[in-house]
C-alpha cells in the first residue's frame, strides 16, 4: 500500500506500537496525546508470550526482558490454602514464560522508540474528542481531529483510535457497541520485593510466580513480581531493587469509604488472608500510596469504519482477570500493520481485513474474561463456592488444564481449537516448540498441533 498520512489518538501501548509498525513501513504518522508531558506511571502488568512476540518483531524486547521479572507459574489458592489454579508456562514448551513488568517500563520502551522514529511526530497536550469528515481528496476519505477546545488538527487518511476504555471516539462508528463499567476494581501498590536470593544466585519459586489468594467472591489479593522500576523513575546512584505489585479487589463505590477508614483495619484483613505479605504491608504508610483502577467491558461488533481502526482498550477493554489487556493491544497493532502491508488491498479493504484477523482471538478472550470475572470479583458468594468446587476438578482433567494454560499464554484463537503461532525470545535450548490445541479427548494429533518458531536471545531473564 502506498504511504498513508496516519493520525493516532493516544500514545499508550496500542497507539505507540501501531505508530512504530506503520512508520517503519513508510507511512507518515502523527500521534496526538492528551497528556502534556507523557511519562512512566502505573503499577504491575503481565506480559504474556503473545506480547513478547510483538515486542520482538519491533526489536524492543531487550529492555523489557532486562527490567522485568520472569514468571513461570500462576497460582490461585483459597484462604485455607486449597489450590484452585496452578498453571505452569513450561508445561507447554521449553522456553515459555511470562514477564511481570512495571507498566512504566513498557511505556518508556515504546515511547523512547517513538521519539527516535523519524516518520513519527508527537503532539502532546491535545485531547481529541471528535472526528469530522474533511473534503474528499481524490477517492480517499480524510478526517479532522477535533480537540477539547474545538480546534481542528490534520486531516488524516487513516485514523487509529487508541485512547483507552473511556474513548469518546466510538460514537463516530455506526457499528453496534456496548460499554459497561465493572462494579469492581482494584487497589494497587508497588513496593520492594522481599524475596531473597538463594545461595546459587537464583530466587525462590515464589519470586517467579503470580500468586493470588481468594476468600469467596468478594476478597481477592494478588502479588505480582514486577521486576525493576522504569529507568526514568530510578534515583541516580541509588539501589535498583526488585519490585512487587500488590493488588486488592474492591467495589468501586467503596473506595472513598476505604480511604476514610484508614489502613489498620484493612491491613488486618489482608494479613488474615495472606500473612506472608507482611513485609510488603509494612511499606504502606498512607492510603494515597495505593492507586485505584476501574475497569470496563467494551464490546464492538467490528473494530473499523471506512478509515478508522479501533485498537486496545478503546476497542475491547476487559477486566484484568486473565491478564491479557496489554498483550491484546500489542497484537492489535501488529495485525493492523500486517493488514495494511497487503499491497492488493485499498485502505477500506485492509481495515475490514484487520477486523477479520482480530475476530476469533478477541471473541475468546472477551467471553472468557466476562464469564470468569464474577467468580473472582462479585457480590454473589455462591459463585465463589462454585469456583472453589469446580476449578480444582478442572485442573485434574488433562485437556482442560491444557486449555487453561493456553488461555494464560494468550494464544487461543477462537473456539475451534486454533492457536496463534509465536516467535519468542527464549532462555533455554532452542528446539521446535509445539503448542497443542485442546481436543475433547485430551489426545494430541499431528493436525491438532501448530509448531511455533522460536529464536534465541541472551536477554531473556534467568530463573
Amino acid at each position: 500500500m502506498r504511504p498513508l498520512d496516519v493520525g493516532v489518538i493516544g500514545c499508550g501501548t496500542a497507539g505507540a506500537a501501531a505508530a512504530l509498525f506503520l512508520a517503519r513501513a513508510g507511512h507518515h504518522v502523527t500521534i496526538y496525546e492528551r497528556v502534556p508531558r507523557p511519562k512512566a506511571v502505573g503499577a504491575g502488568i503481565t506480559l504474556q508470550p503473545t506480547g513478547l512476540h510483538v515486542l520482538a518483531r519491533l526489536d524492543l524486547h531487550h529492555h523489557v526482558l532486562a527490567r522485568g521479572a520472569r514468571l513461570d507459574r500462576i497460582v490461585c489458592e483459597t484462604k485455607e490454602r486449597r489450590s484452585l489454579i496452578d498453571l505452569s508456562y513450561g508445561a507447554l514448551g521449553e522456553g515459555l514464560f511470562g514477564i511481570g513488568l512495571h507498566r512504566g517500563v513498557l511505556f518508556e520502551t515504546l515511547f523512547g522508540a517513538v521519539r527516535r522514529e523519524p516518520n513519527i511526530v508527537v503532539q502532546p497536550g491535545i485531547e481529541v474528542v471528535d472526528l469530522a469528515r474533511a473534503a474528499p481528496n481524490g477517492r480517499e476519505r480524510r478526517s479532522w481531529f477535533v480537540d477539547a477546545a474545538g480546534e481542528r488538527h490534520g486531516p488524516h487518511e487513516l485514523v487509529i483510535a487508541a485512547d483507552g476504555a473511556r474513548s469518546q471516539l466510538r460514537d463516530d462508528s455506526s457499528t453496534s457497541k456496548r460499554i459497561t463499567p465493572y462494579p469492581w476494581g482494584a487497589l494497587w501498590f508497588v513496593g520492594i520485593d522481599p524475596s531473597k536470593l538463594n545461595p546459587d544466585g537464583t530466587r525462590d519459586e515464589r519470586a517467579r510466580t503470580l500468586h493470588q489468594v481468594v476468600d469467596g467472591s468478594r476478597r481477592m489479593l494478588g502479588m505480582l513480581p514486577t521486576g525493576r522500576a522504569p529507568t526514568g523513575l530510578a534515583e541516580p546512584r541509588q539501589p535498583d531493587p526488585r519490585l512487587i505489585s500488590l493488588f486488592w479487589s474492591i467495589r468501586c463505590d467503596r473506595v472513598e469509604e476505604w480511604r476514610k477508614a484508614g489502613l489498620p483495619a484493612w491491613k488486618d484483613e489482608v494479613r488474615a488472608l495472606a500473612p506472608e505479605v507482611e513485609t510488603v504491608l509494612e511499606q504502606i504508610e498512607d492510603p494515597a500510596q495505593l492507586l485505584f483502577a476501574q475497569y470496563h467491558d467494551v464490546v464492538m461488533h467490528r473494530w473499523h469504519t471506512r478509515n478508522v481502526a479501533y485498537l486496545g482498550d478503546a476497542a475491547h477493554a476487559t477486566s484484568p482477570q486473565l491478564g491479557q489487556g496489554t498483550n491484546l493491544a500489542l497484537w492489535d497493532a501488529m495485525e493492523l500493520a500486517d493488514a495494511l502491508a497487503d499491497e492488493k488491498q485499498n485502505l477500506a479493504a485492509a481495515l475490514a481485513d484487520y477486523s477479520r484477523r482480530r475476530e476469533d482471538h478477541l471473541a475468546f478472550y472477551q467471553l472468557a474474561t466476562r464469564w470468569l470475572t464474577p467468580f473472582f470479583q462479585g457480590d454473589v458468594e455462591e459463585l465463589g463456592k462454585l469456583r472453589d468446587f469446580a476449578m480444582p476438578l478442572m485442573g485434574k482433567v488433562p485437556w482442560m488444564k491444557r486449555m487453561m494454560t493456553l488461555g494464560m499464554l494468550g494464544v487461543v484463537d477462537g473456539f475451534g481449537g486454533k492457536t496463534l503461532t509465536l516467535k519468542l525470545p527464549v532462555v533455554h535450548r532452542v528446539k521446535p516448540l509445539k503448542v497443542p490445541r485442546a481436543s475433547q479427548s485430551g489426545e494430541k494429533s499431528e493436525k491438532a498441533e501448530k509448531p511455533a518458531r522460536v529464536e534465541a536471545s541472551e536477554d531473556a531473564p534467568s530463573a
